[in-house]
């Protein structure tokens, strides 16, 4: 479990909530709190203590490099407690924020060094019935239209999941 003062940089995708909110009808403790559908970019990323104006002037331009994206969502993708939608779209802004940043090891490594890009929709789905009925929820949503606007560098406070800053994609200024 994360602690206060982890951050993240998340791709947040507002037209992906049906897909959270379905696992959640089922069991609500299968959802992050606070945490908006999203695709991680970077996480998790320079602790908040350490984090410097250089780092969030690199996630601006980064950001600002690629352009907003209109995405379609249809590929369902399961592991062992796990429902995500996989995110291919949006792989090229993902593999960006890796190399800009090579010593941040993506999910401390548990998922080897390049996971796919994907909005992770349920986690701790260890009960087959369960996970069944999740993905059956939100396969029945796919295909789904959202769009990738902006990226967030988020903080993990001891209320929640907090944006400290949002920058547009494809603008100029990151701002």
């Amino acid at each position: 479990m994360p602690e206060p003062g982890t951050t993240a940089v998340v791709i947040v995708l507002p037209g992906a909530a049906p897909l959270l909110d379905a696992a959640w009808r089922i069991d609500p403790a299968l959802v992050r709190h606070g945490v908006p559908a999203h695709v991680s970019l970077l996480y998790p990323f320079v602790p908040e203590a350490a984090l410097t104006g250089q780092d969030e002037k690199g996630v601006r331009s980064l950001a600002a490099s690629f352009p907003a994206a209109d995405l379609v969502l249809e590929e369902l993708v399961t592991a062992s407690g796990f429902v995500g939608v996989a995110v291919p779209q949006l792989q090229p802004i993902v593999d960006a924020f890796r190399d800009q940043w090579p010593g941040v090891r993506p999910y401390r490594g548990r998922f080897g060094a390049r996971p796919a890009a994907h909005v992770t929709v349920a986690m701790g789905a260890d009960d087959p019935t369960v996970s069944a009925r999740v993905r059956a929820a939100v396969g029945s949503l796919l295909p789904l239209r959202t769009r990738a606007a902006a990226v967030q560098l988020v903080v993990l406070t001891e209320e929640g999941w907090r944006p400290r800053f949002t920058a547009p994609l494809g603008s100029p200024d990151g701002r």
